[in-house]
């Protein structure tokens, strides 16, 4: 089966939300903790990325992430083709290393 680098999907979730108090620390995170047990993985701090096989796929865990935004904070989505995210050009330092590849397996549910 071919899959196509312009249907399949990733999403990024920017985040700066508030730590000031022991309540905005707790929701900071539950929505972190939201993230990971949706499939999120740290691309950076509060930067946390996924890759999804649709475009329905990204809308589902799109609106997972909806659903978990603290009252407090700026949150932002963002979704890429496979093949805008795989243009993305990365440095550690001066050395430019490759983005991170689609998962070997894809999730059927």
């Amino acid at each position: 089966m071919n899959i196509s680098g312009y249907r399949c999907m990733w999403i990024i979730v920017l985040f700066d939300l508030p730590t000031d108090t022991k309540k905005a620390r707790r929701q900071y995170t539950d929505f972190r903790k939201s993230l990971l047990e949706d499939g999120f993985a740290m691309m950076q701090y509060s930067v946390y990325f996924r890759h999804c096989a649709s475009k329905e796929n990204a809308e589902v865990h799109q609106q997972r992430v909806r659903m978990s935004v603290p009252p407090d904070g700026e949150v932002r989505v963002i979704q890429f083709t496979d093949k805008q995210f795989a243009r993305m050009e990365v440095y550690f330092g001066k050395r430019r290393t490759r983005t991170e590849g689609a998962p070997a397996q894809l999730e059927m549910f």
